[in-house]
Parts: structure tokens; C-alpha cells; sequence
């Protein structure tokens, strides 16, 4: 679309420099990690402060430019993308820890702040914030596609860790959701609304969230298994045993070779579980003497004890890196990413059905999991000028999702909607999928807010392809 001379002349005015219609920051905000690719927004916003946010929306509003909030770039379903045009509102300059609380436990945050730098400011404290999605994503971006990550299994997802918001609606009413107490009987949750909303209803520009105390101890370890049923099977069994795992997670074979080939490691190319204790001294040896019980029981092997900050660092980078190693597994290749999320006793199926469907699809699909929830994903190696691999990923994706639904699960753990899983919204929520376009028609009226995502259009049942 073409911006009016008008918005562009009040909002130079405005931001000065920190608007921008150059070609450089456009392109910078057409793409992120994902598979999808987007137009250039017309213009970049970079604001500092919730009044210039409010400025903005209410001057977009009155015009119905479209404003598409942006973190760090780091989501995987193409969420920040500007697919109808407009402006692009990157936060990354709202990037201030604001209060820090240790009595009790709690931190207010700018949404530009990322979960790194926010634990580097808590290191004197004796707290950390423990939402780990891999990426070093900003925690408003965290928040607006409810984040969640390897310790899920232990201290929660975005939606258990947020406890009050400061918005700013599409009209540019700021206003203020939850509360510093820990829990609430007032009213509507508004907090849980606008986690996981996905910029659709407002733009959070201050997040009110829930610390917890650094481990007394922590200890992880990588152990390898004959087959991938093992390890997945083992996972369930931990769960269902009651120990308080930190982080348990499942790579399979292909992904084991990916972290040889770019860490440098000497693995046995097999699937493995790797896994994270934390609690006292005799909690943590404990938890972890009964778990390698359970891990031998399905024929764990070669089990490697990262003993030292610095080894336990080098484990989860590479677990962190997976993406990227895996990418490498192909090269030149795009990675299409799907996840989903089953009730656990449903997890070693699915899980194996969704490694015969990559197989009978003649691609390369490395398969990775925060599997203590039930989360696991695949990023589908593909060519994107070959139309034939693009629509054998799409089908091995939707057969994933479809496969979740059937057992009670979720098309998505993580990763979230944005464009990728909109197709599936209806299939999943049904008549609730309406519900939610109308909470979106009250609070957006005019539609501006990331259009396109996350909710029908109007007067639309159901987008046709999972990966439009």
C-alpha cells in the first residue's frame, strides 16, 4: 500500500530519524528465521517510549494503516511479517529493565529486553527468569506468541511466567492488565488474552513477570539410545515417575549428525535425550541416580555428565544451535518448520508416525523435542524452487498436526500461528476460532493490528492451505 503523505509527514515529525521509508530497514523486516517470506512494510517505526507507541497506533488507526508489531525476528511462522502493507513497529529500542523486585520475585520489563539480558541483570540477585525458547527473542515477542521452550517441563510456558502487561490498543488507548500479586479473582484475564495474541489485539510495551531462585545445583547429562521409541518412551516413563526434571529433550539421529558435523562433536549418530536437574545437592544426585535407572531400563547408553558450567554451557548451545546445524544437513536448502503438541501417553506414536511420514516423503526432516510436555518438532529440508518438496513438507506438516488433533493435542506447542498454521485454526477451535475474530473485531475494529494473523478475516470461515 502507499502511505499517506500525511502519516508519513506527522510521524517524521515525530520520530525523526527513527521513522524510516529506506529500502535497507524495509528489507530487514521482510524476513525472519522462518520458511515464510513477506513484502517490505512500507515504513520502520523505531519507538522509545508507550506515548510514541500510542501516537503511532492512534495515527495508523485513523487512516487504517495496517502496524505490525516486531521483537527480534526470531519467530518461526512468519508472525511479524507486513503481508498487507503499512508499518512495521520494531521495539527494539524500548529495551530497559525497569523495576527489579527480589522479595518478591518479580521484574518489570520494556519489551525490547531479551531473556539473555535480562538474566545477565538478575546474576547479583540470586534470581533468574527461566522461559527458554533457544533464540535470544525479546521478551515482548516471548509474551505476544506465549513462548515456551526446554525448561516448559519444570518452571512453565510465557502464559504461567507473566503476571501484568501495559498495552497499547489499536486505537491508542493505553491500558494495564493483571496485577504485582500472584493471583487474582477480578474480572476477566486480560494478561492471558494478550499472551499469545500475537499482535493482533494491542501492543505490549511493558510486561510485569515471575522470577524464580537460581538452583542450588545443576547438573546434565547426554545419553544415546538404540532406537528413537527408546528415548521417546523414556521420556514418558520420567514424567509419569514424578521427577522434577529441569529439561528433558529428544534428538534424533539426523539432528546427532547435524551436532557432529557443526560442533565438532563425536556422538553416536542415534537419538538421544538431553537432560538438566536442578535443586539441592541431594535433591539433584537423587533425581538424577533415578532417572539413569529409568534411562538404562530402555537401553540408555554412553551416558556424558556435563559437570561444569562451561560443559553444561557447550550442551545447550548445541542444543540451541539445532536449527542451524540442521539447515547445514542440506545446504542451500530452506528449512520449514513445523511442531506440534500430544497428551504424553500419546508421545512415542506420534512422534514415529511423524518420522515414517518425513521417510515416505524422500525428505530430510531432523526431528527435536521439549518432549517432557509433549512437544516436538521437525524442520523440513526443502528446495524452495522445487514446488513438488514444497508440497510434500506441507502435507508431512499437516499430517503432524492433523495426527495431534486426533489424540487431543495442539497444531502448535510453540512455535505459534502466524501465517504458517492458520489453515488449521478452524480445524482445531471450530466455532471458538469465531469467537476469537470477534474479541479481535471489538478490540480492532478497523483491523490494523498484524492483519491477516492469527484470526479469520471477516466474513471468512477458514483459511484453505496450512502454509498460505
Amino acid at each position: 500500500m502507499t502511505l499517506p503523505d500525511t502519516l508519513v509527514a506527522e510521524l517524521k515529525n515525530a520520530l525523526g530519524a527513527r521513522f524510516s521509508t529506506g529500502r535497507g530497514d524495509r528489507d530487514h523486516h521482510a524476513a525472519s528465521e522462518s520458511f515464510h517470506r513477506g513484502p517490505p512494510p512500507d515504513a520502520v517505526a523505531f519507538p522509545e517510549t508507550v506515548d510514541e507507541v500510542s501516537a503511532i497506533l492512534r495515527t495508523c488507526c485513523a487512516v487504517r494503516v495496517p502496524v505490525v508489531p516486531w521483537g527480534t525476528g526470531t519467530s518461526l511462522e512468519g508472525h511479524a511479517l507486513a503481508t498487507q502493507g503499512g508499518i512495521t513497529l520494531s521495539l527494539q529500542n524500548m529495551n530497559r529493565v525497569l523495576d527489579i523486585r527480589t522479595e518478591d520475585m518479580q521484574a518489570s520489563v520494556q519489551p525490547g529486553v531479551t531473556r539473555e539480558g535480562l538474566n545477565v541483570e538478575l546474576r547479583a540477585s540470586g534470581l533468574f527468569f527461566p522461559v527458554d525458547p533457544g533464540a535470544n527473542a525479546s521478551l515482548g515477542g516471548m509474551a505476544a506468541t506465549r513462548a515456551s521452550g526446554t525448561t516448559a517441563v519444570r518452571y512453565g510456558t510465557m502464559r504461567d511466567n507473566v503476571l501484568a502487561l501495559q498495552v497499547v490498543l489499536a486505537d491508542g488507548q493505553i491500558i494495564r492488565t493483571g496485577t504485582r500479586a500472584v493471583k487474582s479473582s477480578a474480572g476477566y484475564d486480560l494478561t492471558g488474552l494478550f499472551v499469545g495474541s500475537e499482535g493482533t489485539l494491542g501492543v505490549i510495551t511493558e510486561l510485569t513477570l515471575r522470577l524464580h531462585g537460581q538452583p542450588e545445583e545443576t547438573a546434565a547429562a547426554i545419553c544415546a539410545f538404540g532406537a528413537l521409541e527408546q528415548a521417546v518412551e523414556c521420556v514418558t516413563a520420567t514424567i509419569q515417575s514424578g521427577i522434577p526434571m529441569a529439561r528433558i529433550e529428544f534428538v534424533d539421529a539426523l539432528t546427532t549428525r547435524a551436532f557432529n558435523l557443526q560442533a565438532g562433536a563425536s556422538l553416536p549418530e542415534t537419538p538421544h535425550l538431553m537432560v538438566e536437574f536442578h535443586g539441592s545437592p541431594g535433591a539433584v544426585r537423587e533425581d538424577a541416580a533415578r532417572f539413569g535407572e529409568i534411562a538404562q531400563e530402555f537401553g540408555a547408553q554412553g551416558f556424558d555428565w556435563a559437570v561444569t558450567a562451561e560443559d553444561r554451557a557447550r550442551l545447550w548451545r548445541m542444543r540451541h544451535g539445532a536449527y542451524h546445524a540442521a539447515l547445514a544437513l542440506r545446504p542451500g536448502a530452506s528449512g520449514m518448520t513445523t511442531d506440534v503438541c500430544v497428551p504424553m501417553s500419546h508421545l512415542p506414536a506420534a512422534v514415529a508416525a511423524a518420522a515414517a511420514d518425513i521417510a515416505a516423503s524422500g525428505l530430510i526432516g531432523p526431528i527435536v523435542g521439549h518432549v517432557g510436555d509433549g512437544n516436538f518438532h521437525s524442520l523440513l529440508l526443502v528446495d524452495p524452487g522445487t514446488p513438488d518438496e514444497i508440497a510434500r513438507a506441507k502435507a508431512v506438516a499437516n499430517r503432524m498436526a492433523e495426527r495431534a488433533l486426533e489424540v487431543g493435542g495442539t497444531i502448535s506447542g510453540e512455535h505459534g500461528i502466524g501465517l504458517g498454521k492458520r489453515g488449521l485454526m478452524h480445524t482445531q477451535h471450530g466455532a471458538a476460532w469465531q469467537v476469537m475474530g470477534a474479541i479481535k473485531m471489538a478490540l480492532d475494529p478497523r483491523g490494523i493490528l498484524n492483519p491477516g494473523k492469527l484470526v479469520p478475516d471477516r466474513n471468512q470461515a477458514y483459511v484453505a492451505d496450512v502454509f498460505a
